[in-house]
């Protein structure tokens, strides 16, 4: 995933919201997201994992059906 794709994000107990990256960062660990969502226009940062499924907060949108 790149700068301005559309994506959708896991946040604590409710549904995935959808939003658009802003910036990416990488590290050994997984990958930063800077998205911005409507509430948060600015942007929220968001880790994905490497090795764990569960650590996924980012996806690209048209991989789920939200």
């Amino acid at each position: 995933m790149k700068v301005n794709d559309p994506v959708t994000v896991k946040t604590d107990g409710g549904p995935r919201r959808q939003g658009t990256i802003l910036a990416v960062e990488v590290f050994n660990e997984g990958t930063m997201y800077l998205v911005a969502l409507e509430d948060y226009p600015a942007g929220v940062w968001f880790f994905n994992e490497i090795d764990s499924r569960d650590g996924t907060f980012v996806e690209p949108r048209n991989a789920r059906k939200d």
